[in-house]
């Protein structure tokens, strides 16, 4: 399984759920186990610079390649990349049964 995370700072911390609400579009998308978009807890003391984690498994890499090709990616990714300021994306294989 491959586990997608993004996470995103805002411009403007007043677009924050208009950000989340665009990135939930992604969840239409088909070829995701699981998918959520959530706003950062900020419970870490030490790093709360994130706004917006995105987080989504895949059963494979051709999956997740399926996915990022599906044209509500594209369309997500254009309404969202204004507003945002970082993104930082990790995938990995879990180990985790």
């Amino acid at each position: 399984m491959i586990r997608h995370i993004v996470f995103f700072t805002v411009k403007d911390p007043a677009e924050r759920d208009t950000i989340i609400a665009a990135l939930g579009r992604l969840g239409e998308i088909p070829h995701s186990l699981a998918f959520e978009v959530v706003a950062n807890a900020k419970i870490d003391p030490f790093g709360n610079e994130i706004d917006i984690v995105v987080y989504g498994e895949f059963a494979d890499e051709a999956a997740l390649a399926a996915f990022k090709a599906h044209p509500v990616y594209d369309e997500t990714t254009q309404r969202v990349r204004p507003m945002r300021e970082l993104r930082h994306s990790a995938d990995f294989r879990s180990t985790l049964g």
